[in-house]
């Protein structure tokens, strides 16, 4: 019997130190070199240190930049370590009075055609992109903010909108922290 418990305990570290250390710094180390900017969790920098991540979303509330999805992601939203949606339902009162003041308050800015993503939140709380037709609603607040042209800041979306991957997997979307980020830099108002 003590042969087999031995036998047991052996084989237990063994498959251990191959599946739980072995293995998952193989795969690491292939990934690295292979897709390092993913692997490091795509870090974006603005040349002073990394400010964001391209995959997480973040609030932007100042008036010359882009302003990101709604979030329902922890009590202040964009909060990585509460991710996940509301799970407030379609008939929910508190889910219907936020997005009527969030039409509302587009609405007052001069909205015509309100995108759904404009007032609703992803399934995370965590998206960092926005629809071109939300970007485009924007336009004329950070136009003004900026002191450019509305042309310019247009311009500035079109260079920052992501197709679909091969043309039909997802929809045109625009990350808003590498856009607003372009924006400071001066690269998308003819300084750069």
């Amino acid at each position: 019997m003590l042969s087999t418990v031995r036998q047991a305990l052996v084989l237990m570290l063994l498959l251990t130190v191959l599946t739980g250390v072995a293995y998952p710094l193989l795969i690491t180390g292939i990934v690295r070199a292979g897709l390092p900017v993913a692997a490091n969790g795509s870090i974006v920098s603005n040349g002073n240190g990394p400010v964001g991540s391209s995959l997480i979303g973040q609030r932007f509330t100042s008036e010359k930049y882009f302003h990101g999805r709604p979030s329902a992601a922890g009590a202040d939203g964009y909060d990585a370590s509460a991710s996940s949606g509301s799970n407030l339902g379609p008939l929910s009162r508190k889910l219907l009075d936020r997005v009527a003041a969030d039409v509302a308050e587009l609405r007052g800015a001069g909205a015509q055609f309100i995108p759904a993503d404009s007032v609703t939140a992803s399934a995370s709380g965590l998206d960092p992109h926005i629809s071109p037709s939300f970007a485009a609603i924007q336009v004329a607040r950070i136009a003004v903010a900026r002191g450019v042209s509305e042309e310019i800041v247009r311009q500035a979306i079109d260079r920052h909108t992501a197709l679909p991957a091969l043309g039909v997997f997802g929809e045109p979307r625009v990350n808003v922290l590498e856009l607003n980020l372009a924006l400071d830099a001066g690269l998308d108002s003819g300084a750069g």
